[in-house]
């Protein structure tokens, strides 16, 4: 591990000889040995939660409370891909039989899923924790069994150097391997790392520009490899006419809370929110968000960029500001409401539906169905869509539409805020994800496996996890049927 500004390609490239060194070790380690590694990985991060929230707060300004909840998500991660390595499903255990008789002969076959080898992981800028680098991309591509090498985001680099000494050392100490977990630091190490011929994949989370470079430069060399980004998210909300009329303030107030969150920076903000024209939801909205509170955002660039965000949408003719929050100190974000209209929105989409990362939120209205499922179909992929509605409301065409241009669909609450649970899917189309996968819950893990399958193998050859004996206890599907011990 190196504490320099930028991460050399001579310290790089020691760095993946020693996570593929110990990729056999991870993919080898039986099942409660590794969740055992998971869990000392855990246990460290709780027994230094002091520290790291005071490092983490200096660096982030994101507060104590939101900080040393966050550690607890990332710690319950960890815990969680313990208990999913030892339930077993995940390998997706799978065994034909031999059978002459069919036609063609069929062989015996037998089928696993298996880690891909080191794994790099890039940080994101607004969960120092739970997206950085003992996150939810660390944690599943560590369950899958494979060494990581983390690429440290620049907005918190004293955490990120903190936290993975931590972890490395708790894996060690635990008795994984050297070369287990690794940081490097800089722009250029990032762009040498996605193309280090030792990295069998990536996880990525931040910026659409920055996840697309690194997702062509994983596409672009000799030997491809799957890059896995979260790159953008407008998380539409639709509300009918009848919502409005039953709950009209709790959703205002809820709306409000939601896109404010963080200061906005959340990858599940509500970004833009369908009300029906004239249902006086605007006014509800507003109400709330002048007493809103803004505040000091993650980087110097994020800060930059978005005064020139909202300038962005404001450029169109049918923008018009809602609502301002309280005044925000120098340096600071205000809370914004800007409304616009929905046939403006299918009409212009490349303007008003650019994702501004900060507290603004962009209400569209709609006059008819037809309006409103025309603006819908210019929706980019996102991972949530959102419906308010009532039970008298016919949205079956709606649903069938946020179900195509997201990852989960919701219809109570708001998309801010993921549960970390065996179900969840934080994913959604393009731009939202460069795959159909997760970076959320028990499912993550299968971005960082690939099959392999043993045709007519001897037993003491197979892994063991494949062998009679050992399917006795675990999920598997034989011949078709699936058992369950």
């Amino acid at each position: 591990m190196t504490t320099a500004t930028t991460t050399s390609a001579t310290e790089l490239d020691a760095l993946a000889s020693a996570a593929a060194a110990a990729a056999p070790v991870w993919r080898a380690a039986d099942a409660a040995t590794r969740a055992s590694w998971l869990r000392a990985a855990a246990d460290a991060l709780d027994a230094h939660v002091d520290e790291l929230v005071a490092v983490a707060d200096e660096e982030t300004r994101l507060g104590e409370t939101r900080l040393r909840g966050e550690v607890g998500r990332t710690t319950g991660q960890l815990r969680l891909f313990a208990t999913v390595v030892e339930e077993g499903s995940y390998l997706e255990l799978t065994v034909d039989d031999a059978d002459p008789s069919a036609v063609p002969p069929r062989p015996e076959l037998r089928r696993l899923l298996v880690g891909v080898g080191p794994v790099a992981v890039f940080s994101a800028s607004n969960f120092p924790f739970a997206f950085s680098v003992a996150g939810g991309d660390t944690s599943s591509a560590l369950a899958a069994g494979n060494p990581v090498i983390v690429k440290a985001h620049s907005g918190h680099p004293r955490l990120s150097q903190r936290t993975a000494e931590i972890v490395a050392g708790a894996l060690v100490d635990a008795g994984a391997p050297e070369g287990s977990l690794a940081l490097v630091t800089g722009r250029e190490a990032g762009n040498v790392l996605v193309q280090h011929p030792l990295i069998r994949a990536a996880g990525f989370t931040g910026s659409l520009g920055g996840g697309r470079a690194l997702f062509d430069l994983a596409a672009g060399r000799p030997d491809p490899i799957p890059f896995y980004g979260e790159l953008g998210s407008l998380n539409p909300v639709v509300i009918t006419r009848a919502a409005v009329a039953a709950r009209g303030e709790i959703l205002a107030q809820g709306l409000v809370g939601s896109f404010t969150l963080g200061v906005g920076q959340f990858c599940t903000k509500p970004g833009v929110v369908f009300v029906p024209e004239g249902a006086g939801f605007e006014g509800l909205v507003a109400g709330f968000a002048t007493g809103a509170a803004g505040g000091p955002l993650l980087t110097d660039r994020i800060t930059e960029a978005f005064p020139s965000g909202i300038e962005h949408l404001e450029s169109d003719p049918s923008v018009a500001v809602v609502a301002q929050g309280l005044p925000a100190e120098p340096g600071s974000a205000r809370p914004v409401v800007l409304s616009t209209d929905a046939a403006s929105v299918a009409a212009r989409p490349d303007t008003l539906l650019e994702e501004c990362f900060g507290p603004v939120t962009l209400l569209a209205r709609y006059s008819s169905a037809e309006e409103l499922h025309a603006a819908l179909q210019a929706v980019p992929g996102s991972l949530t869509a959102t419906l308010h509605a009532e039970a008298s409301d016919d949205v079956t065409a709606v649903v069938e539409v946020l179900a195509r241009k997201a990852g989960r669909v919701l219809f109570s609450g708001w998309p801010t805020g993921v549960a970390v649970t065996w179900s969840q899917q934080h994913g959604g189309p393009w731009p939202a994800t460069t795959s159909l996968h997760t970076s959320v819950g028990a499912t993550a893990i299968r971005r960082f496996l690939r099959p392999v399958v043993y045709q007519d193998a001897p037993a003491a050859l197979l892994p063991d996890v494949l062998r009679d004996e050992s399917l006795a206890a675990l999920p598997h599907r034989r011949n078709g049927v699936l058992r369950v011990p």
